[in-house]
Protein backbone atom coordinates (compact mmCIF):
# COMPACT_ATOMS: atom_id res chain seq x y z
CA UNK A 1 0.00 0.00 0.00
CA UNK A 2 2.90 2.25 0.98
CA UNK A 3 4.70 1.68 -2.51
CA UNK A 4 2.79 4.78 -3.99
CA UNK A 5 4.65 6.82 -1.79
CA UNK A 6 8.30 5.32 -2.11
CA UNK A 7 9.70 7.25 -4.87
CA UNK A 8 12.50 9.27 -4.93
CA UNK A 9 12.42 13.01 -4.82
CA UNK A 10 14.18 15.22 -7.40
CA UNK A 11 16.93 17.95 -6.46
CA UNK A 12 17.25 21.15 -8.27
CA UNK A 13 20.61 22.21 -7.58
CA UNK A 14 20.44 26.15 -8.56
CA UNK A 15 16.99 27.47 -6.77
CA UNK A 16 17.05 31.30 -6.51
CA UNK A 17 15.25 32.67 -3.40
CA UNK A 18 11.90 32.57 -5.15
CA UNK A 19 12.24 29.31 -6.44
CA UNK A 20 9.86 26.43 -5.31
CA UNK A 21 9.31 22.74 -5.57
CA UNK A 22 6.08 21.16 -4.29
CA UNK A 23 6.14 18.78 -2.06
CA UNK A 24 5.71 15.61 -3.91
CA UNK A 25 7.71 16.69 -7.44
CA UNK A 26 8.97 12.98 -7.23
CA UNK A 27 11.24 12.20 -10.63
CA UNK A 28 14.47 11.13 -10.24
CA UNK A 29 16.04 8.82 -8.04
CA UNK A 30 18.88 9.97 -5.73
CA UNK A 31 18.97 7.52 -2.93
CA UNK A 32 19.48 3.29 -2.15
CA UNK A 33 16.31 4.82 -0.47
CA UNK A 34 12.70 5.56 -2.13
CA UNK A 35 11.66 9.12 -0.74
CA UNK A 36 15.29 10.36 0.63
CA UNK A 37 16.86 12.87 -1.94
CA UNK A 38 20.31 12.36 -0.74
CA UNK A 39 22.38 9.40 -0.01
CA UNK A 40 23.84 9.25 3.32
CA UNK A 41 27.69 7.89 3.00
CA UNK A 42 27.82 9.98 -0.50
CA UNK A 43 27.35 13.74 0.83
CA UNK A 44 31.30 15.43 0.22
CA UNK A 45 32.38 18.08 -1.34
CA UNK A 46 32.37 16.62 -4.71
CA UNK A 47 28.72 15.89 -4.39
CA UNK A 48 26.89 18.19 -1.27
CA UNK A 49 23.83 17.84 -0.59
CA UNK A 50 21.25 20.55 -0.12
CA UNK A 51 18.71 21.63 2.50
CA UNK A 52 15.56 23.69 1.91
CA UNK A 53 12.99 25.33 3.51
CA UNK A 54 9.35 24.73 4.00
CA UNK A 55 6.76 26.97 3.52
CA UNK A 56 3.02 26.85 2.31
CA UNK A 57 3.49 23.63 1.63
CA UNK A 58 6.26 24.40 -1.10
CA UNK A 59 9.94 23.36 -0.93
CA UNK A 60 12.10 26.94 -1.75
CA UNK A 61 15.69 27.55 -1.70
CA UNK A 62 16.93 31.32 -0.80
CA UNK A 63 19.60 33.41 -2.33
CA UNK A 64 21.63 32.68 0.89
CA UNK A 65 23.39 29.47 1.01
CA UNK A 66 24.76 28.56 4.55
CA UNK A 67 27.58 25.69 3.79
CA UNK A 68 28.64 23.25 6.57
CA UNK A 69 31.78 21.20 6.87
CA UNK A 70 32.12 17.92 7.47
CA UNK A 71 32.87 17.65 11.53
CA UNK A 72 34.76 14.65 10.87
CA UNK A 73 37.52 16.33 7.80
CA UNK A 74 36.85 19.90 7.47
CA UNK A 75 35.23 19.45 4.07
CA UNK A 76 32.37 21.37 2.79
CA UNK A 77 29.77 19.08 2.37
CA UNK A 78 25.96 20.59 2.43
CA UNK A 79 24.70 23.53 1.57
CA UNK A 80 21.55 25.08 3.65
CA UNK A 81 19.06 27.05 1.97
CA UNK A 82 19.16 29.75 4.82
CA UNK A 83 16.58 32.56 5.16
CA UNK A 84 18.25 35.85 6.07
CA UNK A 85 15.45 38.76 8.10
CA UNK A 86 14.25 39.96 4.88
CA UNK A 87 12.91 36.69 3.84
CA UNK A 88 10.91 35.73 6.89
CA UNK A 89 7.56 37.57 5.33
CA UNK A 90 6.17 34.41 3.94
CA UNK A 91 6.85 32.14 6.90
CA UNK A 92 5.24 34.86 9.08
CA UNK A 93 2.05 34.34 7.00
CA UNK A 94 2.00 31.08 6.70
CA UNK A 95 1.96 30.76 10.73
CA UNK A 96 -0.38 33.78 11.49
CA UNK A 97 -2.93 32.21 9.00
CA UNK A 98 -3.70 29.36 11.51
CA UNK A 99 -6.36 30.40 14.01
CA UNK A 100 -5.49 30.55 17.92
CA UNK A 101 -8.26 27.98 18.24
CA UNK A 102 -5.93 25.30 15.82
CA UNK A 103 -6.23 23.59 12.83
CA UNK A 104 -8.39 20.67 14.92
CA UNK A 105 -10.05 20.67 18.42
CA UNK A 106 -12.07 18.54 19.95
CA UNK A 107 -15.33 20.42 18.23
CA UNK A 108 -13.66 21.14 14.88
CA UNK A 109 -12.51 18.89 12.28
CA UNK A 110 -12.32 15.71 15.01
CA UNK A 111 -11.21 13.11 12.00
CA UNK A 112 -7.71 14.84 12.18
CA UNK A 113 -7.21 13.33 15.24
CA UNK A 114 -7.85 9.99 13.61
CA UNK A 115 -5.48 11.06 10.70
CA UNK A 116 -2.47 11.40 12.53
CA UNK A 117 -2.68 7.92 14.02
CA UNK A 118 -2.67 6.89 10.84
CA UNK A 119 0.03 8.72 9.81
CA UNK A 120 2.31 7.53 12.88
CA UNK A 121 1.18 4.19 11.93
CA UNK A 122 2.67 4.40 8.90
CA UNK A 123 5.58 6.24 9.67
CA UNK A 124 6.39 4.11 12.33
CA UNK A 125 6.39 1.50 9.64
CA UNK A 126 8.86 2.71 7.74
CA UNK A 127 11.33 3.13 10.66
CA UNK A 128 11.24 0.11 10.90
CA UNK A 129 12.42 -1.03 7.78
CA UNK A 130 16.08 -1.75 8.00
CA UNK A 131 17.33 -0.25 4.69
CA UNK A 132 15.05 3.18 6.62
CA UNK A 133 16.43 3.30 10.07
CA UNK A 134 20.08 2.10 8.64
CA UNK A 135 19.89 5.76 6.08
CA UNK A 136 19.00 7.51 8.82
CA UNK A 137 21.34 6.55 11.80
CA UNK A 138 23.80 6.94 9.22
CA UNK A 139 23.00 10.57 8.33
CA UNK A 140 22.84 11.57 12.10
CA UNK A 141 26.53 9.91 12.20
CA UNK A 142 27.49 12.34 8.82
CA UNK A 143 26.75 15.76 10.66
CA UNK A 144 26.53 14.76 14.35
CA UNK A 145 28.67 12.45 14.82
CA UNK A 146 27.96 9.61 17.08
CA UNK A 147 28.51 6.02 17.63
CA UNK A 148 26.10 3.74 15.24
CA UNK A 149 24.59 2.30 18.14
CA UNK A 150 23.83 5.88 19.40
CA UNK A 151 23.12 6.80 16.38
CA UNK A 152 20.45 3.86 15.73
CA UNK A 153 18.96 4.31 19.39
CA UNK A 154 17.66 7.77 18.56
CA UNK A 155 16.16 6.06 15.35
CA UNK A 156 14.76 3.16 17.43
CA UNK A 157 13.51 5.35 20.21
CA UNK A 158 11.54 7.89 17.37
CA UNK A 159 10.11 4.71 15.94
CA UNK A 160 8.95 3.33 19.15
CA UNK A 161 7.13 6.87 19.87
CA UNK A 162 5.78 7.09 16.62
CA UNK A 163 4.41 3.40 17.32
CA UNK A 164 2.59 4.51 20.83
CA UNK A 165 0.70 7.22 18.81
CA UNK A 166 -1.18 5.05 16.20
CA UNK A 167 -4.76 4.22 15.50
CA UNK A 168 -7.00 5.50 18.35
CA UNK A 169 -3.82 6.80 21.14
CA UNK A 170 -4.30 10.43 19.47
CA UNK A 171 -7.86 10.94 19.69
CA UNK A 172 -7.19 9.66 23.14
CA UNK A 173 -5.00 12.76 23.69
CA UNK A 174 -7.80 15.16 23.83
CA UNK A 175 -9.39 12.86 26.67
CA UNK A 176 -12.59 15.44 28.16
CA UNK A 177 -14.05 14.85 31.78
CA UNK A 178 -17.19 16.09 32.97
CA UNK A 179 -18.66 17.14 36.02
CA UNK A 180 -22.22 17.26 37.68
CA UNK A 181 -23.33 20.56 37.98
CA UNK A 182 -25.42 22.51 40.49
CA UNK A 183 -28.93 22.09 38.79
CA UNK A 184 -30.29 19.91 36.00
CA UNK A 185 -29.07 20.74 32.70
CA UNK A 186 -26.15 22.24 34.50
CA UNK A 187 -22.39 20.02 33.63
CA UNK A 188 -19.22 21.36 33.40
CA UNK A 189 -16.83 20.12 30.74
CA UNK A 190 -12.57 20.09 30.51
CA UNK A 191 -11.18 19.97 27.45
CA UNK A 192 -7.30 20.17 26.02
CA UNK A 193 -7.09 22.91 23.52
CA UNK A 194 -4.14 23.42 21.25
CA UNK A 195 -2.64 26.84 20.78
CA UNK A 196 -2.60 27.57 16.98
CA UNK A 197 0.41 28.53 16.18
CA UNK A 198 3.59 27.01 17.58
CA UNK A 199 7.44 27.90 17.28
CA UNK A 200 9.62 24.60 18.06
CA UNK A 201 13.68 25.04 18.06
CA UNK A 202 15.67 22.26 18.68
CA UNK A 203 19.62 21.73 19.04
CA UNK A 204 22.32 19.85 17.41
CA UNK A 205 22.51 16.66 19.14
CA UNK A 206 19.84 14.21 18.64
CA UNK A 207 18.71 15.72 15.01
CA UNK A 208 16.29 13.45 14.47
CA UNK A 209 14.66 12.22 18.03
CA UNK A 210 14.10 16.05 19.98
CA UNK A 211 12.31 17.55 16.36
CA UNK A 212 10.10 14.70 15.49
CA UNK A 213 8.64 13.91 19.03
CA UNK A 214 7.89 17.55 19.71
CA UNK A 215 6.88 18.04 16.27
CA UNK A 216 4.38 15.28 16.39
CA UNK A 217 2.83 16.18 19.47
CA UNK A 218 2.47 19.78 18.29
CA UNK A 219 0.61 18.26 15.59
CA UNK A 220 -1.18 15.31 17.47
CA UNK A 221 -3.09 18.70 19.64
CA UNK A 222 -4.30 20.26 16.97
CA UNK A 223 -1.35 23.24 16.31
CA UNK A 224 0.46 24.24 13.74
CA UNK A 225 4.21 24.70 14.27
CA UNK A 226 7.21 26.51 12.30
CA UNK A 227 10.42 24.08 13.01
CA UNK A 228 13.90 24.89 13.03
CA UNK A 229 16.56 23.02 13.86
CA UNK A 230 20.27 23.77 13.97
CA UNK A 231 21.64 24.36 10.64
CA UNK A 232 24.65 21.87 11.15
CA UNK A 233 22.27 18.78 11.66
CA UNK A 234 19.03 20.38 9.63
CA UNK A 235 19.04 17.29 6.91
CA UNK A 236 18.12 14.73 8.85
CA UNK A 237 15.14 16.58 9.80
CA UNK A 238 14.16 17.61 6.28
CA UNK A 239 14.40 14.32 5.02
CA UNK A 240 12.40 13.07 7.80
CA UNK A 241 9.80 15.74 6.47
CA UNK A 242 9.65 13.92 3.24
CA UNK A 243 9.40 10.56 5.03
CA UNK A 244 6.31 12.37 6.78
CA UNK A 245 4.68 13.40 3.77
CA UNK A 246 4.92 10.01 1.93
CA UNK A 247 2.85 9.06 5.09
CA UNK A 248 -0.05 11.15 4.57
CA UNK A 249 1.44 14.16 6.26
CA UNK A 250 -0.67 17.29 4.98
CA UNK A 251 2.44 19.40 3.49
CA UNK A 252 0.67 22.86 5.16
CA UNK A 253 0.68 21.41 8.41
CA UNK A 254 4.38 22.07 9.06
CA UNK A 255 6.87 25.09 7.80
CA UNK A 256 10.56 24.42 8.13
CA UNK A 257 13.45 26.89 8.13
CA UNK A 258 16.54 27.39 8.18
CA UNK A 259 18.03 31.01 9.82
CA UNK A 260 20.27 31.71 12.33
CA UNK A 261 19.33 32.96 15.92
CA UNK A 262 18.73 36.34 15.04
CA UNK A 263 16.45 35.60 11.91
CA UNK A 264 14.28 33.17 13.72
CA UNK A 265 13.97 35.58 16.95
CA UNK A 266 12.56 37.98 14.05
CA UNK A 267 10.24 35.47 13.02
CA UNK A 268 8.88 34.75 16.11
CA UNK A 269 8.71 38.48 17.26
CA UNK A 270 6.49 39.12 14.28
CA UNK A 271 4.32 35.71 13.42
CA UNK A 272 4.13 35.95 17.47
CA UNK A 273 3.24 32.06 17.77
CA UNK A 274 0.76 31.34 21.14
CA UNK A 275 3.94 28.55 22.36
CA UNK A 276 7.27 28.23 21.98
CA UNK A 277 8.93 25.32 22.52
CA UNK A 278 12.79 25.84 22.82
CA UNK A 279 15.45 22.98 23.56
CA UNK A 280 19.34 24.04 24.16
CA UNK A 281 21.05 26.89 26.04
CA UNK A 282 20.13 28.38 29.55
CA UNK A 283 20.93 31.95 28.05
CA UNK A 284 18.91 31.37 25.16
CA UNK A 285 16.36 30.07 26.60
CA UNK A 286 16.08 32.92 29.08
CA UNK A 287 16.37 35.72 26.45
CA UNK A 288 13.19 34.07 24.38
CA UNK A 289 11.24 33.79 27.57
CA UNK A 290 11.52 37.60 27.78
CA UNK A 291 11.25 38.72 24.47
CA UNK A 292 8.26 36.16 23.92
CA UNK A 293 6.71 37.71 27.49
CA UNK A 294 6.93 33.59 29.02
CA UNK A 295 4.94 32.07 26.41
CA UNK A 296 7.34 29.59 26.19
CA UNK A 297 8.41 25.89 26.94
CA UNK A 298 11.98 24.95 28.14
CA UNK A 299 13.90 22.07 28.06
CA UNK A 300 17.47 24.03 28.74
CA UNK A 301 21.07 22.63 29.66
CA UNK A 302 21.46 20.31 32.08
CA UNK A 303 24.57 19.54 34.66
CA UNK A 304 23.27 16.42 35.83
CA UNK A 305 24.59 14.97 38.98
CA UNK A 306 25.29 11.22 40.01
CA UNK A 307 25.51 10.33 43.53
CA UNK A 308 27.14 6.78 44.35
CA UNK A 309 25.57 6.35 47.86
CA UNK A 310 27.54 4.14 50.61
CA UNK A 311 26.52 0.62 49.49
CA UNK A 312 28.82 -0.93 46.84
CA UNK A 313 27.33 -3.55 44.14
CA UNK A 314 28.42 -3.91 41.49
CA UNK A 315 31.49 -2.22 40.26
CA UNK A 316 32.16 -3.16 37.05
CA UNK A 317 28.05 -2.77 35.42
CA UNK A 318 28.35 1.02 37.68
CA UNK A 319 31.95 2.12 36.21
CA UNK A 320 30.65 1.22 32.86
CA UNK A 321 27.36 3.34 32.77
CA UNK A 322 29.48 6.35 34.61
CA UNK A 323 31.32 5.56 31.47
CA UNK A 324 28.19 5.76 29.43
CA UNK A 325 26.61 8.72 30.96
CA UNK A 326 29.87 10.73 30.72
CA UNK A 327 31.05 9.79 27.14
CA UNK A 328 28.75 8.53 25.06
CA UNK A 329 28.18 10.59 21.91
CA UNK A 330 30.87 12.71 23.53
CA UNK A 331 29.26 13.71 26.12
CA UNK A 332 26.95 16.00 24.09
CA UNK A 333 23.82 15.22 25.75
CA UNK A 334 21.82 17.18 27.75
CA UNK A 335 21.58 14.38 30.09
CA UNK A 336 24.96 13.40 30.60
CA UNK A 337 26.85 13.35 33.96
CA UNK A 338 28.61 16.39 34.57
CA UNK A 339 29.66 15.81 38.78
CA UNK A 340 29.95 12.36 39.79
CA UNK A 341 29.61 12.27 43.79
CA UNK A 342 31.39 9.18 45.52
CA UNK A 343 30.65 8.15 48.45
CA UNK A 344 33.94 7.04 50.48
CA UNK A 345 33.18 3.44 50.68
CA UNK A 346 33.59 3.69 46.28
CA UNK A 347 36.50 5.85 47.01
CA UNK A 348 37.93 2.57 48.31
CA UNK A 349 37.27 0.80 45.42
CA UNK A 350 38.84 0.23 42.35
CA UNK A 351 36.21 2.43 40.58
CA UNK A 352 38.11 5.42 39.39
CA UNK A 353 40.55 2.96 37.50
CA UNK A 354 38.19 1.16 35.71
CA UNK A 355 36.38 4.90 34.76
CA UNK A 356 40.20 5.54 33.10
CA UNK A 357 40.02 1.91 31.26
CA UNK A 358 36.72 2.13 30.27
CA UNK A 359 37.70 6.12 28.53
CA UNK A 360 40.80 5.54 27.48
CA UNK A 361 39.18 1.98 24.99
CA UNK A 362 37.12 4.65 23.12
CA UNK A 363 38.19 5.67 19.61
CA UNK A 364 37.67 8.40 16.66
CA UNK A 365 37.82 5.34 14.22
CA UNK A 366 34.20 3.60 15.87
CA UNK A 367 32.86 7.56 16.78
CA UNK A 368 32.56 6.31 20.67
CA UNK A 369 34.63 9.95 21.04
CA UNK A 370 34.77 12.46 18.64
CA UNK A 371 33.96 16.15 17.48
CA UNK A 372 32.36 18.61 20.36
CA UNK A 373 30.66 20.81 18.30
CA UNK A 374 29.67 23.72 20.41
CA UNK A 375 33.66 24.03 22.38
CA UNK A 376 37.11 24.23 20.65
CA UNK A 377 39.54 22.24 21.89
CA UNK A 378 41.59 25.13 23.26
CA UNK A 379 38.05 26.20 25.58
CA UNK A 380 38.21 23.05 26.73
CA UNK A 381 41.67 22.90 27.93
CA UNK A 382 41.52 25.95 29.34
CA UNK A 383 38.53 24.80 30.98
CA UNK A 384 40.09 21.91 32.98
CA UNK A 385 43.30 24.15 33.57
CA UNK A 386 41.33 26.79 35.83
CA UNK A 387 39.74 23.39 37.69
CA UNK A 388 43.20 22.23 38.25
CA UNK A 389 44.12 25.92 40.22
CA UNK A 390 41.56 25.05 42.74
CA UNK A 391 43.21 23.75 45.82
CA UNK A 392 43.23 19.99 46.11
CA UNK A 393 42.26 19.33 42.68
CA UNK A 394 43.98 16.65 40.35
CA UNK A 395 43.45 15.39 37.14
CA UNK A 396 41.91 12.15 37.01
CA UNK A 397 42.60 10.92 33.53
CA UNK A 398 42.20 12.96 29.97
CA UNK A 399 42.96 16.60 29.49
CA UNK A 400 44.52 16.02 26.37
CA UNK A 401 43.43 16.82 22.81
CA UNK A 402 42.83 13.90 20.32
CA UNK A 403 45.43 12.56 18.29
CA UNK A 404 45.63 11.74 14.42
CA UNK A 405 42.35 13.39 13.46
CA UNK A 406 41.22 16.01 10.52
CA UNK A 407 38.38 17.29 12.97
CA UNK A 408 38.13 21.01 11.99
CA UNK A 409 39.64 23.81 14.49
CA UNK A 410 36.35 25.29 14.61
CA UNK A 411 35.50 22.11 17.07
CA UNK A 412 36.33 20.63 20.13
CA UNK A 413 38.77 17.40 19.99
CA UNK A 414 39.88 16.07 23.18
CA UNK A 415 40.31 12.76 25.21
CA UNK A 416 37.07 11.76 27.56
CA UNK A 417 38.27 13.97 30.41
CA UNK A 418 37.72 13.85 34.68
CA UNK A 419 38.93 16.04 37.05
CA UNK A 420 38.90 15.50 40.91
CA UNK A 421 37.98 18.73 42.80
CA UNK A 422 37.19 17.91 46.74
CA UNK A 423 33.81 18.74 48.21
CA UNK A 424 34.86 21.19 50.31
CA UNK A 425 35.90 23.22 47.60
CA UNK A 426 32.84 23.14 45.30
CA UNK A 427 30.68 24.30 47.75
CA UNK A 428 32.59 27.25 48.10
CA UNK A 429 31.21 30.34 46.22
CA UNK A 430 34.60 31.20 44.42
CA UNK A 431 34.61 28.01 43.31
CA UNK A 432 31.35 27.04 42.87
CA UNK A 433 30.55 28.82 39.00
CA UNK A 434 33.61 27.05 37.82
CA UNK A 435 32.89 23.88 39.15
CA UNK A 436 29.26 24.13 37.88
CA UNK A 437 29.50 25.56 34.32
CA UNK A 438 28.19 23.19 31.82
CA UNK A 439 30.73 21.84 29.31
CA UNK A 440 28.64 20.18 26.30
CA UNK A 441 31.54 17.31 25.78
CA UNK A 442 33.46 14.83 26.68
CA UNK A 443 33.95 15.70 30.56
CA UNK A 444 33.22 15.46 34.18
CA UNK A 445 33.73 16.61 37.51
CA UNK A 446 34.15 13.62 40.55
CA UNK A 447 34.31 14.08 43.82
CA UNK A 448 34.17 12.11 47.37
CA UNK A 449 32.11 12.58 50.06
CA UNK A 450 32.14 11.36 53.92
CA UNK A 451 28.54 9.87 55.20
CA UNK A 452 28.68 12.88 57.79
CA UNK A 453 29.29 14.97 54.59
CA UNK A 454 25.82 14.43 52.77
CA UNK A 455 24.20 17.58 53.98
CA UNK A 456 27.08 19.49 51.77
CA UNK A 457 26.53 17.24 48.83
CA UNK A 458 22.85 18.35 49.29
CA UNK A 459 23.45 21.96 49.22
CA UNK A 460 25.42 22.01 46.49
CA UNK A 461 22.52 20.40 44.89
CA UNK A 462 20.47 22.96 45.85
CA UNK A 463 22.23 26.44 44.65
CA UNK A 464 21.97 24.39 40.95
CA UNK A 465 19.47 26.46 38.55
CA UNK A 466 19.28 23.77 35.93
CA UNK A 467 17.21 20.73 37.15
CA UNK A 468 16.56 18.00 34.32
CA UNK A 469 17.91 14.83 34.93
CA UNK A 470 19.86 12.80 37.90
CA UNK A 471 21.08 9.41 39.23
CA UNK A 472 21.28 8.12 42.79
CA UNK A 473 22.70 4.64 42.64
CA UNK A 474 22.03 2.77 45.84
CA UNK A 475 19.53 0.29 46.87
CA UNK A 476 19.85 2.01 50.36
CA UNK A 477 15.70 2.95 50.89
CA UNK A 478 16.67 5.52 53.72
CA UNK A 479 19.41 7.23 51.56
CA UNK A 480 17.46 7.42 48.36
CA UNK A 481 14.85 8.89 50.51
CA UNK A 482 16.74 11.33 52.03
CA UNK A 483 18.26 12.29 48.52
CA UNK A 484 15.16 12.46 46.46
CA UNK A 485 12.83 13.83 49.09
CA UNK A 486 15.70 16.63 49.14
CA UNK A 487 16.08 17.14 44.88
CA UNK A 488 14.42 18.08 42.28
CA UNK A 489 15.54 17.34 38.90
CA UNK A 490 12.76 16.55 37.15
CA UNK A 491 13.84 12.96 34.98
CA UNK A 492 15.83 11.09 38.34
CA UNK A 493 16.82 7.60 38.41
CA UNK A 494 17.23 5.95 41.57
CA UNK A 495 18.58 2.36 42.44
CA UNK A 496 21.78 -0.28 41.63
CA UNK A 497 21.35 0.56 37.85
CA UNK A 498 20.51 4.55 37.77
CA UNK A 499 22.02 6.45 35.11
CA UNK A 500 21.81 10.35 33.80
CA UNK A 501 20.95 9.58 30.03
CA UNK A 502 18.65 7.62 28.23
CA UNK A 503 15.41 9.21 27.32
CA UNK A 504 13.38 6.42 25.75
CA UNK A 505 10.21 6.91 24.57
CA UNK A 506 8.44 5.15 27.41
CA UNK A 507 8.73 7.77 30.37
CA UNK A 508 9.13 11.50 30.87
CA UNK A 509 11.96 13.11 30.13
CA UNK A 510 11.92 17.12 30.92
CA UNK A 511 13.26 19.47 34.29
CA UNK A 512 11.89 20.21 37.23
CA UNK A 513 11.46 23.10 39.73
CA UNK A 514 10.63 25.48 36.84
CA UNK A 515 6.53 26.34 35.67
CA UNK A 516 8.30 26.72 32.02
CA UNK A 517 9.78 23.53 31.50
CA UNK A 518 8.85 21.60 28.83
CA UNK A 519 8.51 17.31 28.72
CA UNK A 520 8.85 14.95 25.57
CA UNK A 521 7.86 11.83 24.67
CA UNK A 522 4.67 10.98 26.71
CA UNK A 523 1.13 12.13 26.57
CA UNK A 524 1.40 13.29 30.44
CA UNK A 525 4.41 15.82 28.09
CA UNK A 526 2.02 16.46 24.89
CA UNK A 527 -0.71 17.44 26.88
CA UNK A 528 1.47 19.47 29.07
CA UNK A 529 3.30 21.22 26.25
CA UNK A 530 1.03 20.81 23.28
CA UNK A 531 -2.05 22.12 25.06
CA UNK A 532 -4.02 24.40 27.17
CA UNK A 533 -7.22 23.40 29.76
CA UNK A 534 -10.87 24.98 28.38
CA UNK A 535 -13.56 24.58 30.78
CA UNK A 536 -16.70 24.38 28.98
CA UNK A 537 -19.75 24.71 30.85
CA UNK A 538 -23.37 23.59 29.98
CA UNK A 539 -26.37 24.98 31.71
CA UNK A 540 -29.61 24.20 29.32
CA UNK A 541 -32.46 24.32 32.19
CA UNK A 542 -34.97 24.07 32.13
CA UNK A 543 -35.83 27.16 34.01
CA UNK A 544 -38.60 26.47 37.33
CA UNK A 545 -42.18 27.68 35.98
CA UNK A 546 -42.58 29.40 38.97
CA UNK A 547 -38.66 31.17 38.86
CA UNK A 548 -39.56 35.19 39.40
CA UNK A 549 -37.07 37.52 39.32
CA UNK A 550 -35.00 37.84 42.58
CA UNK A 551 -33.91 41.25 44.52
CA UNK A 552 -30.49 42.54 43.01
CA UNK A 553 -27.15 41.85 44.64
Amino acid sequence: MLNHFLTRASRVSSLTKYNVLPAFNFSRSVSSIPLATVEAEEISGARPAEVLNLVHGKWVGSSNWNTIVDPLNGEPFIKVAEVDETGVQPFVESLSSCPKHGLHNPFKAPERYLMYGDISAKAAQMLSLPKVSEFFAKLIQRVSPKSYQQAFAEVYVTQKFLENFCGDQVRFLARSFAVPGNHLGQQSHGFRWPYGPVAIITPFNFPLEIPVLQLMGALYMGNKPVLKVDSKVSIVMEQMLRLLHSCGLPVEDVDFINCDGKTMNKLLLEANPRMTLFTGSSRVAEKLAVDLKGRVKLEDAGFDWKILGPDVHQEDYTAWVCDQDAYACSGQKCSAQSLLFMHENWSKTSLISKLKELAERRKLSDLTIGPVLTFTTESLLEHTKNLLEIPGAKLLFGGQPLEDHSIPHVYGAIKPTAVYVPIEEIVKDKNYELVTKEIFGPFQVITDYKGSQLPIVLEVLEKMHAHLTAAVVSNDPLFLQEVIGKSVNGTTYAGLRARTTGAPQNHWFGPAGDPRGAGIGTPEAIKLVWSCHREIIYDYGPVSKDWEIPPST
